[in-house]
């Protein structure tokens, strides 16, 4: 047996040191390298580069759009436990329309997503964190009177379940509008009609054929429902459904493994905007179909714009809207839309344009009178907006970009807001479904905030509008029953939140009041000593999302190096010889022969 096993080493040891050998691995090695480089090609190929490409980086960008300050930059405040966006605005000395910004930003980048209004140089004037998911938010006129109108409720399958809820003036809310019957408000649209009523958009799962899309007889489909109804009442007062005009095979969205499930339905029409003009007519946009659709008051279908259905000659611009936002009525004969012309990243050539189209709808043609292009060739490949001022200029919230553009009426670019970094835009690190510009006057029923920092106090009041400056009092000592103030210092309000330096006149306790612009007091802190715990406050804009990749990705860099050199240092060792060598079978009998022994 012991034979046999030396027999065998040695035959397995003169076929490894055969003179091939190194031929044989070599070969080997080229071909695993092969396989290696080819596998790293194709990962390279499917799932680094698309990523790649998603990068929006161009000439000329600022160290805001290239992230030094985050994907969202924001900043935080002494006296308000909410964040605000830090906001870029372009070209230098660009004249903004001075009224409100109403936006709902939200994404991975916004600590808490919430309806937010901000003023013409982007600071903020009102935060407020909802649970689930806020859309929509805009000032709408009911019976005589201003109220802020939001959507929120929780997203799912790229529609909502919610309600909508309308504050007043003191950011209380007066009504909260739902549908008629079993369904629930969906996220897209709600639009106050001159006659007290709100139109809403709803999405309802139904039961359909689907296999003229290749998909089960007994499938499932979500269903575009328009419905009208009274706000103070509830009372429905009309009703239409998409599935009654459109089926299932007028749709450009891909089946995919949807329809099987009721939760899980084809969305096949996807509508996200209603309007109605003075003469009664519904303005219908379905994003999956590419269509814009006129209903009369009785649900009859007037014309159909765009899509498979599309009754209009035009320019060639006209009707080749895909993927669109946003119809609106903008006097009997034309009407704006976002044309976003994407659906997803996979098209990185689509560009979204704003568009004005005039119709003549008895003739049936259709020609574009406006295009609002942004410089930057945006690519919204969802939500987003077009507002019509009363100056004439054009307002486009880019929805899943974090940008707003105010254009001329003539299409130039007059002033280009960014809320998020632009490099990073298609990622929808931060976006805002809607944004549009208004007047709004806040007097909120809670008092001001104050918090103390040094010498000293920072004072906010979250809504207010009308304030102009803030005064500094000081109790005068006498009495602490009844206590009387009078006023040391008054300083200019300077953006969300003032700092106001105590004066010597301040020993221990005070407040500060909130002034107009008529010099009336309009609201008070709560009085105040010098002698508290001043209030902590963590403050720092620092992007520490983009700061923790670029540490790993350098560390990455780092190691990587670092096992290439020490392989290198190794390989090299073992080529030159160590402390141990291998000895041959053949060393063994020259030992022998000159009477050594192996060691």
């Amino acid at each position: 047996m012991f034979m046999r096993a030396s027999s065998a080493i040695m035959r397995l040891s003169s076929w490894l040191g055969r003179s091939d050998r190194p031929h044989k691995f070599g070969s080997r090695r080229l071909f695993t390298a092969l396989l290696l480089a080819l596998g790293g090609f194709i990962l390279l190929y499917l799932f680094v580069l698309p990523q790649i490409l998603r990068f929006r980086f161009r000439f000329g960008l600022s160290r805001y759009d290239l992230g030094f300050y985050g994907f969202g930059p924001s900043r935080t405040y002494h006296s308000f436990d909410e964040e605000s966006p830090i906001v870029e605005i372009s070209p230098a000395g660009a004249i903004c329309d001075q009224r409100y910004t109403f936006l709902a930003p939200r994404g991975d980048s916004v600590k808490h997503p919430g309806p937010m209004i901000l003023d013409a140089q982007g600071e903020l004037i009102y935060k407020k964190y909802n649970w689930g998911t806020t859309q929509d938010f805009k000032v709408q006129h009911y019976k005589g009177e201003d109220y802020v109108t939001y959507w929120q409720g929780d997203e799912e399958d790229g529609h909502g379940r919610g309600s909508w809820y309308m504050l007043d003036s003191t950011y209380t809310p007066k009504y909260i509008i739902s549908p008629v019957g079993i369904l629930q408000g969906d996220l897209h649209d709600i639009q106050f009609t001159v006659n007290d009523t709100a139109i809403l958009t709803i999405y309802e799962p139904i039961p359909a054929d689907l296999t003229s899309v290749g998909g089960p007889e007994l499938g499932w489909l979500y269903e575009g429902v328009v419905q009208e109804v009274d706000i103070a009442t509830g009372e429905l007062l009309f009703e239409w459904r998409s599935s009654h005009t459109y089926p299932p095979e007028t749709s450009y969205e891909p089946l995919g493994d949807r329809g099987h499930e009721r939760t899980l339905g084809y969305d096949y029409f996807h509508m996200n905007s209603v309007d109605k003009n003075d003469e009664g007519h519904y303005l219908v946009s379905a994003r999956h179909t590419h269509t814009v659709t006129c209903i009369d008051s009785s649900g009859k279908v007037l014309w159909t714009l765009g899509g498979k259905y599309n009754e209009f000659d035009d320019d060639g611009v006209a009707t080749s809207f895909k993927w669109q936002h946003d119809a609106r009525w903008r006097g009997p004969k034309r009407i704006t839309l976002l044309n976003n012309a994407a659906n997803d990243n996979g098209d990185l050539s689509a560009v979204s344009q704003g568009l004005l189209i005039e119709l003549d709808i008895p003739a049936r043609e259709a020609k574009v009178v406006t295009i609002y292009d942004h410089p930057q060739h945006m690519m919204a490949v969802t939500q987003g907006n077009v507002q019509v001022l009363d100056t004439g200029n054009v307002l486009i919230g880019w929805g899943h970009s974090a940008a707003f553009t105010e254009f001329s009426a003539d299409g130039e670019v007059v002033c280009n807001t960014h809320f998020g970094a632009s490099a990073y835009f298609t990622f929808g690190r931060t976006m805002s479904y809607r944004v549009f510009k208004d007047n709004w006057v806040g007097m909120p029923d809670t008092l001001p905030d104050a918090a103390m920092v040094g010498d000293s106090v920072f004072v906010s009041w979250n809504g207010a509008t009308e304030v102009a400056s803030w005064a500094l009092e000081a109790w005068d000592g006498d009495s602490l029953t009844n206590m009387t103030f009078s006023v040391v210092d008054e300083v200019p309000r300077s953006g969300f939140e003032t700092e106001v330096p105590f004066t010597p006149a301040v020993t221990s306790y005070f407040r500060v009041a909130a002034v107009n612009a008529k010099g009336e007091v309009i609201g008070r802190t709560e009085v105040a000593s010098r002698g508290s715990t001043p209030q902590a406050s963590f403050s720092s804009d620092h992007p520490w999302g983009v700061t923790i990749i670029m540490i790993f990705s350098l560390g990455c860099l780092l190691c990587g190096l670092y096992c290439a050199v020490f392989r290198r240092l190794r390989r090299r060792r073992s080529a030159t010889g160590g402390l141990y060598q291998l000895v041959t079978p053949k060393d063994d009998e020259e030992n022998n022969e000159n009477g050594h022994l192996p060691i």
